[in-house]
Order: C-alpha cells, then sequence, then structure tokens
C-alpha cells in the first residue's frame, strides 16, 4: 500500500522505478564533458528525472538530521559501492547560487562512499526544495522511510521542526506520515540522561529499552535501571516490568494518604492491578486514579478488573 505524506512526496517519488538496460540510454565516462548527464526521463510529471552529476558539484546539506555515522557500516557501504555501483540515486536540490551546483537532500552515506572510492560521477534525483524548512522535511522522510537514522537523530530532527520552524506535533505527525502520540513519545527520548541517549545512538539498548525507561520519573534511578539492562542484558519486557515495580515503589513513597485504611487499600490496589493506583477521599466519597503508559497494559488492567 502506497503512504501518503503531508508534503505530497511518498517513497514513490523519492525512489524512481528501477529501469532495465533497455529503457537507461548509457554514456561511456571518457564522452562526459558536462556536470549533468540525463539518465532517464520521464514525460509525466509525478515521475522524477534520474541524472548523473559530478561529485564536486554537490555540497553538504547544512539540514542533514542524520549526524552518527557508523565506521564500520561505512566502508561496508564504500566496497558494495566499489563493486555494483549507486543502486539507489542521491536526493539533490540545485542552487541558485551558480548553474551546475546541488545542495544535498538525502544520501550523505552513500555521497561519503562514493568519495571513498572515487568516484567523479553518481546518480541524483532533482528536487526543488523552496525553503530551509522543505529541505530539513525531505531529509527526515528519506531517512526515515530507509531507517538510517537512530531514534535521537530522529527526536532532534523533530525538534528542529518544533523550534526553528514552529510546527505544532500535530503537524509533523501528518507530514511524517506517523501518529501525534508517536512524535511525542520519540521527542520525550531527549529527556533522559545523556549516557542513556549516547547508549541508544551506538545500539547498546534499543528504542524500545528507551521507552521504558521514560516509565521511571527520577533521572537517578533511570540510571540505575539502564546500568542493570547492560548488566543483566535485560529484554524490552523485563525492563517494562522492572520500571513497573520502581514507579510503583516511588508512588507508594511518595504518596500514602493521611487515612491508614485509605493507605492500605490503596496499596492493595496498586499490588493487584500492578500499576499506581491513587484513592482521594472527599466528604463521603472521593475518586481512584488508575495510572496505565501503553494499551497493552490498559488491557492488562481491564483484563485484572474482569
Amino acid at each position: 500500500m502506497t503512504q501518503q505524506y503531508g508534503l505530497g512526496r511518498g517513497l514513490a517519488s523519492l525512489i524512481p522505478p528501477k529501469k532495465t538496460s533497455s529503457e537507461v540510454p548509457t554514456a561511456p565516462l571518457s564522452n562526459v564533458t558536462p556536470s549533468v548527464l540525463p539518465i532517464a526521463t520521464s514525460s509525466h510529471p509525478d515521475v522524477p528525472v534520474t541524472r548523473e552529476v559530478l561529485v564536486a558539484d554537490i555540497l553538504p546539506n547544512p539540514h542533514q538530521p542524520r549526524l552518527h555515522f557508523d565506521e564500520a557500516r561505512l566502508a561496508e557501504l564504500a566496497e558494495s559501492i566499489r563493486e555494483y555501483g549507486i543502486l539507489q540515486p542521491l536526493v539533490v536540490s540545485p542552487l541558485a547560487t551558480g548553474p551546475g551546483k546541488y545542495e544535498l537532500i538525502a544520501g550523505e552515506r552513500r555521497l561519503q562512499a562514493a568519495k571513498r572510492v572515487g568516484l567523479k560521477l553518481v546518480p541524483v534525483i532533482l528536487r526543488e526544495a523552496s525553503s530551509d524548512q522543505e529541505k530539513l522535511e525531505l531529509a527526515i522522510i528519506e531517512n526515515i522511510q530507509r531507517h538510517d537514522l537512530n531514534p535521537i537523530e530522529e527526536a532532534k530532527a523533530y525538534l528542529r521542526l518544533t523550534e526553528e520552524f514552529g510546527l505544532h506535533q500535530e503537524e509533523i505527525a501528518k507530514k511524517m506520515a506517523k501518529s501525534r502520540p508517536n512524535i511525542s513519545n520519540t521527542l520525550r527520548l531527549l529527556t533522559l540522561p545523556v549516557e542513556i541517549q549516547r547508549a541508544i545512538i551506538d545500539g547498546k539498548i534499543s528504542e524500545g529499552h528507551a521507552k521504558a525507561l521514560l516509565a521511571v520519573e527520577n533521572p537517578e534511578k533511570q540510571r540505575a535501571l539502564f546500568d542493570l539492562i547492560i548488566r543483566e542484558e535485560l529484554t524490552v519486557r523485563e525492563t517494562e516490568g522492572k520500571a513497573r515495580e520502581v514507579s510503583i515503589r516511588s508512588h507508594l513513597r511518595a504518596t500514602r494518604n493521611p487515612a491508614p485504611e485509605l493507605s492500605a487499600k490503596e496499596e492493595w490496589l496498586t499490588e493487584q492491578l500492578g500499576t499506581k493506583v491513587r484513592i482521594q477521599s472527599k466528604g463521603k466519597g472521593g475518586k481512584i486514579t488508575i495510572e496505565f503508559y501503553s494499551s497493552e497494559e490498559l488491557n492488562g488492567i481491564l483484563g485484572r478488573l474482569a
């Protein structure tokens, strides 16, 4: 199924259909004189045109959301390009500062790898980006579709859209074809201690581990649980259980009801339901508050109540 994006650009608009050798005219590099060579053309306005441009004519993208490049994987990509060439075109935008110059929108790893193996020409798709915001949006979408961003890079990219361009989470969600809670939860990763964020970038813990840590409010307790994850190699589910235990204990210590009989009932409900429960009395009545942190946990609570 084709996904639709707020920008009107899905995967098909960023990645052209693969051409067979009979469809793609080629020219020997020895006959190349211009900096731009057409590889494939189309009369259909929605089909992007793929060209070859000189590597020297492509300038870095100041809005590149990807900040971390794994050296080993970059070396592997370079070897693959050496043997097979670049199979997926880069995405560039023409610069108004001079003819034949381009700004990279997406494909930083491929460009770096191409330079390593000494390629002079690389295949590109030209995209007209009218503003810095659109360049950043295009770069984020392309990287997300290729699963090239780690969770922290993705969160920082969303934060830039919020802080630099004033977009609300609902607007970002629409442009990225994600739900608003997904955007919100990703942004919350930036509230974790720096050492935990670094572990996410380095792949020491997964995004699932990180979101489980967010259920623990105290940074020091987050660090303690993080150390336990690394030391005991906890799974995401085990981490969620540990985080729930920490949260329940903290809640019981912090919200003891002044009425002993209500405190005992509150503690009993908390233990039975496996989540924070608070009983507040008011006159002859009151209210019971039951907290949950995911749809799965809500279903579990409802199952226990049933």
